[in-house]
């Protein structure tokens, strides 16, 4: 059976980034973080990578696949993994979070609304299939255990 293509969730992160600093210049909406906070905002973004990299290592670790809908040989339950089923989700949803922060303006957290979404649609809801499929009873556990986000 051919391979589906699907456009990464990095590349997601991109096209809402690129969204955000749209809808910032051209329909900014209201002023939400002052001036004085914005470089404040930057710090989850920076907590978002490191989660992000954290979860690479796990993967790394248990040799098995991180690229979505790649068949998994492990399922993760260490780390972040405690808390939250899709840390890698929540870590880039942070740097599209910060990101809005740092830019100011109201209308750059559509795009974080956009991104969970899409997220959540065209990624999550399909691995959790496979992983309910690979794993059964073990993932259905973890499930009941861990929330899908935080």
């Amino acid at each position: 059976m051919p391979r589906r293509f699907h456009v990464q969730p990095p590349v997601w992160l991109a096209l809402h980034g690129l969204l955000q600093l749209a809808l910032h210049r051209w329909l900014p909406g209201p002023q939400w973080v002052p001036p004085a906070w914005r470089d404040a905002g930057l710090v989850p973004g920076f907590l978002g990578v490191g989660l992000i990299f954290w979860c690479i290592a796990l993967f790394v670790r248990r040799r098995t696949p991180i690229l979505p809908f790649s068949e998994s040989t492990a399922l993760v339950r260490v780390g972040p993994y405690r808390v939250s089923r899709n840390p890698i989700y929540v870590g880039l949803t942070l740097i599209l979070a910060s990101a809005a922060a740092f830019l100011g303006s109201a209308t750059p957290w559509l795009a974080v609304v956009s991104f969970v979404l899409v997220i959540r649609q065209r990624f999550i809801l399909r691995e959790e299939e496979l992983l309910r499929a690979r794993f059964g009873v073990e993932y259905e556990a973890f499930c009941g255990e861990v929330r899908r986000w935080v």
